[in-house]
């Protein structure tokens, strides 16, 4: 059978000048590794794993860049392994098929195991995450998968018992220098004849955002700039301004990245903290999130975190959005920026969301009880023949516009307290107002058990 891929993983971590630079510069060992001091730092489980030559299957979780393919590639070497690479991106259940026949026909030429990347593995179904579970429950396959999406959403259960996560971070600046500098040093692999202003390289590890790859590629660019010009091979700040413009902070709409930067948005405005709201708005808005999808979302914050302490809130947030609709861009960002700084500075209550909860609950619970007649509506005679409306007490009619003591729950059901007002902003005086009614409420339920209670002449 022939190989899947006709370069050894040596061949092609080592890469040609035909080759992007950032696939040439691929670390081939852990002293060229930048970053994830986490986990490849001296005597951590990871590092001493692959410095010894012991494979187990994992997962790397993290953003573009971070080093994923590349460790895979490193435990492969280190551990004398086949490197089959796949993208679930491309690949099926056909593929993994294949894959398998060729381990096992190495494991019987060379007696070597085989490693099984596989690239983007969040993009296979369960059905298909299934297929190679036998082949690494019987040791035919080391399984390898990267994902930028939370394993624990995206990947089966059974193949999460099996492989160990590891999380990978973006690259700090510093890290991302170090590797810019080591693609301009190295005389082999990196960039012929060509040298960097410090502030041009600071600006690209800048621009970079935590990817390593992006990183090598608007370096590559820079390069060509500066060959094509009069500055003879040397990067400067023009060049890198030049193929920094535009790069966009990581930001992905669907994935993890998204419901983190949202989660601290939400949480910032909750913590009344408008300076730290702002900055995951503008992180967002910066990132290409739709700012009618945040408007959205602030009505939620509205009504879950301010609720009645400050009604208000609920009103900007849907003048905010319907700037937005109205005049789009920058107008009604900066109307949205309005609404999250009122939102941090509100007063704060999530009684109406707790309170909500609650009623669903006993909904849930009792059931279909019945309306009490006393509360139906009668537009028929015959309904008021059966006694439909019966005794109501028409609020308007009574003392201060409350019906002191008249019970508007089923009659199966007992009272409940759900809505518990905060004692902050307008709710501090919702809330003297309720326990004023509950008051005269149980005097005038008192008085009328006191009623039945006495003797009849």
């Amino acid at each position: 059978m022939s190989d899947l891929f006709s370069k050894t993983a040596d061949e092609h971590d080592a890469g040609s000048l035909g080759q992007p630079l950032a696939d040439r510069m691929r670390p081939v060992t852990l002293d060229e590794f930048y970053g994830q001091k986490h986990l490849l730092g001296e005597g951590k489980p990871l590092r001493r794993a692959i410095e010894q030559g012991k494979a187990h299957s994992m997962v790397f979780w993290g953003p573009p860049g971070t080093g994923k393919t590349t460790l895979a590639r490193l435990i492969s070497r280190t551990t004398d392994s086949h490197f089959i690479g796949l993208s679930a991106v491309m690949a099926g259940v056909k593929d993994i098929r294949a894959s398998v026949a060729e381990a096992r026909q190495y494991k019987e030429m060379s007696d070597r195991s085989t490693v099984l990347f596989l690239d983007e593995v969040h993009r296979f179904n369960k059905s298909q995450q299934d297929a190679f579970l036998p082949f690494v429950e019987d040791g035919t396959l080391t399984f390898i998968g990267a994902t930028t999406e939370n394993p624990s959403f995206e990947l089966n259960n059974a193949l999460l018992s099996r492989a160990r996560v590891y999380v990978l971070k973006s690259l700090d600046e510093s890290s991302l220098l170090e590797i810019l500098q080591r693609a301009l040093a190295d005389q082999h692999r990196g960039l012929e004849a060509i040298t960097a202003d410090a502030d041009a390289l600071a600006l690209i590890a800048l621009a970079a955002d935590g990817d390593a790859r992006r990183a090598l590629n608007l370096l590559e660019i820079a390069a060509d700039l500066a060959m094509d010009g009069d500055d003879h091979g040397v990067i400067r700040i023009a060049h890198a301004e030049e193929v920094a413009q535009g790069s966009q902070r990581r930001f992905d709409k669907q994935g993890e990245y998204f419901y983190d930067q949202m989660s601290a948005l939400h949480k910032s405005i909750r913590g009344t903290d408008p300076d730290a709201s702002l900055y995951w708005l503008m992180r967002m808005l910066d990132g290409g999130c739709d700012p009618l999808y945040v408007a959205r979302r602030m009505i939620r914050v509205a009504s879950e975190d301010i609720g009645n302490a400050d009604p208000r809130a609920l009103r900007l947030c849907l003048d905010a959005w319907d700037v937005l609709k109205r005049l789009g861009s920058p107008e009604g960002e900066l109307a949205l920026a309005q609404a999250v700084v009122f939102l941090a500075c509100a007063a704060k209550s999530n009684a109406v969301y707790i309170a909500a909860g609650l009623a669903a609950k006993d909904a849930k619970e009792f059931g279909s009880l019945e309306v009490p007649m006393h509360l139906r509506n009668a537009p028929t005679k015959l309904m008021q023949e059966l006694g439909y409306g019966s005794a109501y007490r028409y609020a308007h009619d009574e003392e201060d516009g409350v019906a002191y003591g008249e019970q508007y729950f089923p009659d199966d059901m007992p009272e409940r307290t759900y809505y518990h007002p905060v004692s902050r902003g307008l709710e501090l005086k919702i809330g003297e107002k309720l326990a004023e009614i509950a008051k005269r409420n149980q005097r005038s339920k008192n008085r009328l058990e006191d009623v039945a209670d006495k003797p009849q002449r």
